[in-house]
């Protein structure tokens, strides 16, 4: 199987895109790295390669976590599937 996004470990709440032209409806596979395992979530968005999807429900406030690191805060409500890139989240800094 070749995965269509990368989690780094089950406790990320988002996934990396890693294949070209995914588009909103499509049901898509993630490989979860250190557990190795499968995930799928249906996307709500057209993704493009490199951004992140999210795995699960986020509501404004809520902490991005990848790489089982803190890259942010969610400022608007972002539903599991959904494109999650500088739109809905920014950074703690400033």
């Amino acid at each position: 199987m070749i995965p269509d996004f990368l989690v780094h470990e089950a406790a990320d709440v988002v996934g990396v895109v890693v294949v070209e032209g995914l588009k909103a409806g499509q049901e898509i596979t993630g490989w979860v790295m250190k557990e190795d395992e499968t995930v799928s979530v249906k996307i709500l968005n057209d993704i493009p390669i490199g951004h992140k999807v999210a795995l699960k429900d986020l509501a404004s406030g809520d902490t991005v976590i990848k790489y089982n690191t803190d890259i942010g805060k969610v400022v608007a409500p972002i539903q599991k599937g959904e494109h999650l890139h500088v739109h809905n989240v920014k950074t703690k800094r400033w």
